[in-house]
């Protein structure tokens, strides 16, 4: 039987075991910058003992930005930096991806800056609210990027994807989840263009698909991930298909050999699209499942029954920087603190304790 401490070969690159640190939002790239600081090299190489890391959320342009704090990889400060972090997870034997993250529409001038406006597929406002680094202010209608202005973006997530790749990236992972601009195209909700880039199932996940496309040309399907959140309505987000989305743009994508699909479950009742996606699938499935409260040692029967091949961890892999030693062990596990999540020093950041003063 497979078990989640057993090898497993991603595209050609073997990783020591099947648990993996999901992306987590971290806001501790401070500065107008927007690079990694030390501290950050430090929290992913305490984390190195996962068989994959997979970064925060990477802004892939400038305009891609969604929260105060939150690190990019367009200029070459920033792939200086990001060098750093890769070498120290490197050298403790680790693997580690970018997750490119473009925010679209859930982001503020505020926090943008420079005169910069979100974007969407359409200018709908979404609902709520954003923390702009003094308080929460309500969202704004974003700009409809027009149809160059998409075949930029696309090649904006490409060119990030070849910077990851100079600061020593073992891949980037294409972020298609949480409400972001990729799922933002693939909602009927968000996208009510009548061009080609909207309105049938095919119009809708063509931007995911050509996104996917771009970065696998770029650096290689060896390389390239994408993460999907079917039916999930984080950030606004309305899906009136996704029983259709879903494996449309899987089978879209399927021709490109990427090395991973990621599907983060937002409930229960998706686990049978879960599981279609699953089977249709070729390359490695990863799953962070849909569970009450943080992902726990329950779930790595998921791989044992074949559900998934790696199970994505995430708050507990924040509060456990040995994570897959205290899986083994079955505990014990520190409690996350979730005043300390987004922002701030080492607090809550790299001070949590290993199992071990060695590990």
């Amino acid at each position: 039987m497979t078990t989640a401490f057993d090898p497993v070969d991603l595209a050609g690159a073997p990783l020591a075991n099947r648990i993996a640190m999901a992306p987590m939002t971290r806001s501790r790239a401070e500065g107008d910058s927007r690079t990694p600081t030390p501290l950050v090299a430090e929290y992913y190489a305490q984390r190195a003992t996962a068989g994959l890391i997979i970064t925060e959320g990477v802004q892939p342009t400038a305009v891609g930005q969604g929260y105060p704090n939150t690190p990019g990889l367009h200029t070459d400060e920033q792939i200086a930096a990001w060098r750093e972090v890769t070498d120290a997870v490197h050298e403790r034997g680790g693997r580690i991806f970018a997750q490119l993250m473009h925010a679209g529409r859930i982001s503020h001038p505020q926090v943008l800056g420079e005169g910069r406006h979100p974007v969407g597929p359409s200018p709908v406002t979404p609902a709520g609210q954003l923390f702009a680094g003094t308080g929460l202010i309500d969202f704004v209608a974003p700009r409809e990027l027009t149809g160059d202005e998409v075949l930029e973006t696309i090649e904006g997530f490409a060119q990030a994807a070849r910077n990851a790749v100079a600061a020593g990236f073992d891949g980037v992972e294409v972020h298609g989840a949480n409400g972001y601009l990729i799922q933002q195209f693939l909602a009927t909700g968000s996208n009510q263009r009548t061009d080609e880039w909207g309105g049938s199932v095919e119009n809708r996940i063509r931007f995911a698909v050509e996104v996917v496309k771009a970065v696998s040309a770029a650096i290689g399907p060896e390389r390239t991930g994408l993460r999907i959140s079917p039916a999930n309505t984080y950030n606004d987000i309305a899906e009136s298909d996704p029983d259709e989305v879903y494996p449309a743009l899987v089978a879209a994508i399927e021709p490109f050999g990427i090395a991973y699909l990621h599907v983060s479950e937002i409930a229960a009742e998706v686990r049978e699209l879960t599981l279609a996606l699953r089977k249709q699938f070729s390359g490695t499935f990863v799953l962070n499942p849909a569970t009450e409260g943080p992902t726990g040692h329950d779930a790595l029967t998921l791989i044992e029954d074949g559900t998934a091949d790696l199970v994505a961890f995430g708050a507990l892999f924040l509060a456990n920087p040995d994570l897959p030693a205290r899986l083994k062990a079955r505990g014990p596990y520190n409690t996350p603190d979730p005043a300390t999540f987004f922002g701030g020093d080492a607090r809550g950041y790299t001070d949590y304790p290993a199992l071990t003063p060695t590990a």
